[in-house]
């Protein structure tokens, strides 16, 4: 076993592009990892390592370390669907064996990510504390005795301790981000909607979303990046306005150390430029007690409640999360209809708090449990650690989680930003920057923050867009970006997975840029960025066969930029050997 093998995303990234580093190798890294781990109750199922060598070796025969998640190693809560595998959803009588994966594992899978196996977690995501499994609790690396946080307590584990490089969980109520605060990770709660649901098991439907574990920030967006279509979004600019809680509104259950620590963590938002601005956090506390002192228990009870209704006792359902889905019967269609009325109030009423606040700073739990501690009080502690997530998707928010310290008993503490629907990519940068400022421990491993120039970037409240072509600073049509407000942020060249054609056509002369898998070079492209509010006028631009989609930048990163389909360049003129449109201009001028 090589412990000295960094699993982050990004480091793996850059070792398969210095070709020092096979897919086969990461593979048995992660095998004994696991190996060695023991009964550590974070697997549900494993993908056999037979299997595992096997996509290993195809991947590096095929060799096209172009795809963004080449090679990269991940774990797959069990409420999600794996093609071949079982979903438990931590239930052996609801077992089933998923035919087609979940849209999210499809759009990993083909960008080269390996799916080592399907992860622990609270049975049918009912749950924020990670124990309540017919299958064991997942071992928190930092101390066996406390808790792991849930639902997604395996997927976290996974990642902590330096099984996979990510893993994907879903939040409903805080199941993306309460784990990753107990476990020293970052925890990204995309919006509502951002990423699809399709071929997951549903606790709440209405509110369910995937969520990203990693070790960073920059390693989230990597992973965002595919799973979510671009699109516009705010930022968070450099002089911000952060939200924090009132005296009376902060609430740590007796944990003075974790109490603490939130203080220090607003301080550090001051230091990195925001003004703490105390809210009234009323309206987004009532909304969080909805969700399991309302209306919306039925939906859980809509999902699953005719299976645990009819299953019989070798099913292996939690006593707990049989009553917690089975009390949604005791609720009408009118109050299902007054709780939607009463949560339309606190939306407004949370909408005018957030007016103006670019976000809002909350620990993500406001103390952790012992494993004991949830056998005397397992209905009661569980709701303690929902007091500041569960309203997050009522209100279709976008929420990162974040490590901030450990208290003197080596514990992790983490705060959660909360920000406005779509932005998860301004969060994940502000993120990057946190990470990079503190400097703590990733997970419970030795891994390396990425690089600088790997943190994920946003410019004030603009989208950036890479052009290749006629749009570029002082050729015939920059006038339709500087006319919507574009300014040039950088020059430089793209990743070299590009092959580079002059299309045919009237003027002005266009290219196409063509991403490959083999015989690729890297392609001279300037970034300019955009106001969020002119990009829509700025796409309408853009003829067939152009479009925008994720261009890689030289550095592995990626941007939103020009690319073109594929059969436009039929018979089009090759000119990748000039490395960019600027030489091509020259080159047919002469």
């Amino acid at each position: 076993m090589n412990s000295d093998l960094d699993l982050g995303v990004h480091a793996l990234r850059a070792r398969y592009r210095l070709g020092s580093l096979t897919c086969r190798s990461v593979i048995e890294e992660v095998i004994a990892r696991i190996g060695a781990a023991g009964d550590d109750n974070v697997w549900l199922a494993r993908v056999p390592d037979e299997v595992l060598r096997a996509q290993a070796d195809a991947l590096d025969r095929a060799g096209d370390r172009s795809l963004p998640l080449y090679g990269i190693p991940f774990g797959v809560k069990d409420n999600i669907d794996v093609a071949g595998m079982t979903t438990t959803a931590a239930c052996p009588g609801f077992a089933y064996r998923a035919k087609a994966s979940a849209d999210v594992v499809q759009y990993l899978v083909a960008a080269g990510a390996i799916v080592i196996g399907k992860t622990n977690l609270d049975q049918f995501a009912t749950g924020l504390v990670g124990v309540r499994s017919p299958y064991g609790v997942p071992r928190n690396p930092f101390d066996s005795t406390y808790i792991p946080g849930g639902s997604s307590s395996g997927s976290a584990v996974a990642v902590s301790a330096g099984l996979v490089s990510f893993s994907l969980g879903t939040d409903t109520a805080g199941s993306g981000r309460v784990p990753a605060g107990f476990n020293n990770i970052v925890g990204l709660k995309p919006t509502p909607g951002a990423i699809n649901t399709r071929g997951l098991v549903p606790a709440c439907r209405s509110l369910d979303c995937p969520s990203v574990f990693a070790l960073s920030c920059a390693d989230a967006a990597a992973v965002f990046e595919v799973i979510a279509p671009v699109q516009a979004a705010p930022s968070i600019s450099s002089s911000f306005r952060v939200g924090t809680l009132m005296a009376r509104d902060a609430e740590f259950f007796g944990d003075a150390a974790y109490a603490s620590l939130y203080a220090q963590a607003i301080q550090q938002l001051t230091k990195m430029g925001g003004t703490p601005v105390p809210f009234d956090y009323t309206p987004f506390r009532d909304a969080a007690q909805l969700l399991y002192s309302g209306p919306w228990v039925a939906e859980r009870t809509a999902a699953v409640g005719a299976f645990i209704t009819g299953a019989d006792n070798d099913a292996g359902i939690w006593p707990v999360t049989r009553d917690i889905i089975l009390a949604g019967r005791e609720y009408s269609a009118v109050d299902a209809f007054e709780g939607h009325y009463e949560l339309a109030e606190l939306k407004e009423r949370a909408d005018t708090e957030m007016k103006d606040l670019d976000l809002l700073a909350v620990p993500t739990a406001g103390t952790i449990y012992r494993l004991s501690d949830l056998e005397r009080e397992p209905v009661l502690y569980n709701s303690n650690l929902g007091r500041y997530t569960n309203f997050v998707n009522f209100f279709g928010m976008s929420a990162l989680a974040l490590p901030f310290g450990f208290r003197p008993d080596g514990l992790p503490f983490g705060i959660t930003l909360i920000a406005r629907p779509h932005a998860e990519r301004a969060l994940l940068a502000f993120g990057a920057r946190w990470q990079r400022a503190l400097g703590l421990p990733l997970g419970k491993t030795a891994s390396k923050l990425p690089p600088a120039e790997s943190d994920p970037i946003t410019v004030d409240d603009r989208v950036c867009i890479a052009v290749v072509g006629a749009h570029m600073s002082g050729l015939p049509l920059n006038g339709q970006l500087t006319e919507l407000g574009g300014r040039q942020e950088s020059a430089g060249l793209t990743a070299p997975h590009y092959r580079f054609y002059a299309l045919p056509g009237d003027p002005p002369a266009r290219p196409g840029l063509l991403r490959v898998a083999k015989g690729g070079a890297a392609i001279e492209l300037e970034v300019w960025s955009l106001p969020a509010a002119t990009v829509g006028a700025f796409v309408r631009r853009i003829p067939a066969p152009l479009g925008l989609g994720s261009v890689e930048l030289h550095d592995g990163s990626t941007v939103l930029g020009f690319l073109c389909e594929s059969y436009a360049t039929e018979g089009a003129r090759d000119i990748t050997a000039l490395g960019g449109w600027r030489a091509y201009l020259e080159d047919s001028s002469g």
